[in-house]
């Protein structure tokens, strides 16, 4: 096996790229050689949020996993399913009243949520018009690929 040798130089002028550039990462590959600089990545949880009184709270999908339930209702005509991996929020900001409740009429298109992946938040459309019929996150629940945030009908 062929000894690599790490050229530090230019590993630092990476680092400072990064930096500079306020990247998360850097990969270059010259053959079989493959170099990948990578910055310390911080998670803030986002504070949770006052429910009003009175205020009707929404239906929580399961936290253990995927179950059959959350299956159907991810295969259910009317929902409206994440796009990406992130943190979802049904208000636009802290204190903001949520894009849509639970009976709200909507427009195809409209916001009803939106999600944060890697520090940019992704508004969330519906896909048709309708009536919110069910809400299937809590603000600031951590979402999957392909999973029913909320029924449309």
């Amino acid at each position: 096996m062929a000894k690599f040798e790490m050229d530090t130089e230019f590993v630092r002028k990476l680092a400072e790229i990064l930096e500079e550039n306020d990247l998360g990462e850097i990969e270059l590959a010259d053959g079989d050689r493959k170099i990948r600089i990578a910055r310390p990545t911080v998670t803030y949880a986002a504070a949770p949020m006052a429910v009003p009184a009175g205020a009707t709270p929404v239906a929580a999908a399961p936290s253990a996993g995927p179950t059959a339930a959350a299956n159907d209702l991810a295969k259910h005509a009317g929902a409206v399913r994440s796009p990406m991996v992130g943190t979802a929020y049904l208000a636009p900001e802290p204190g903001k009243p949520n894009f849509v409740s639970i009976g709200d009429k909507v427009t195809a298109g409209q916001t009803v949520l939106i999600i944060e992946a890697m520090k940019t938040f992704n508004p969330i459309k519906a896909p048709k018009a309708g009536t919110v019929m069910q809400i299937l996150i809590e603000n600031a629940q951590p979402v999957e690929f392909g999973e029913a945030l909320m029924i449309v009908e």
